[in-house]
């Protein structure tokens, strides 16, 4: 079987040893190329993927916190939130985790309360009330008995 004239050039030029500027020229030619491939492949499985569901971001959520099913308004400041923020409970329904108060320590819920107490003028079980008279010595103020 003949071969036709531009069939044997092409196979000699195939066999021929390519100079340095062409190698590149044709590496180059081809990186281009799978990139492009590659590019448009990973262009149609974006666009799949948008399409189904929102990923998921990969911070973890801080603990009590949710992400929101559906956007809404945080009650706390009125800024609206989208679908797939992370929300917490506020006072008044679901918000933004800053909106939340911050939560004291069980050290701090009791200093307050005692704080509270003392204030208002209430003594604790083990302490009488003073019975001390201004400008007496504490013997002269017990009552004889």
């Amino acid at each position: 079987m003949g071969q036709t004239p531009a069939q044997k050039a092409a196979k000699a030029a195939r066999g021929q040893q390519l100079g340095k500027a062409q190698r590149e020229a044709l590496k180059k030619a081809q990186a281009a190329a799978k990139k492009k491939a590659a590019a448009k492949k990973k262009g149609l499985a974006k666009k799949a993927a948008a399409k189904k569901t929102p990923a998921k971001k990969a911070v973890p959520a801080p603990r009590g916190s949710v992400r929101a099913a559906y956007p809404g308004t945080c009650p706390a400041c009125f800024k609206d939130y989208g679908k797939g923020d992370v929300i917490m409970k506020v006072t008044d329904g679901w918000g933004h985790p800053g909106c939340t108060p911050r939560q004291m320590s069980a050290a701090e819920r009791e200093f307050a309360r005692n704080k509270a107490r003392i204030e208002s003028g209430e003594t604790f079980r083990g302490h009488k009330p003073s019975d001390w008279r201004p400008g007496a010595s504490p013997s002269s103020t017990r009552p004889v008995r």
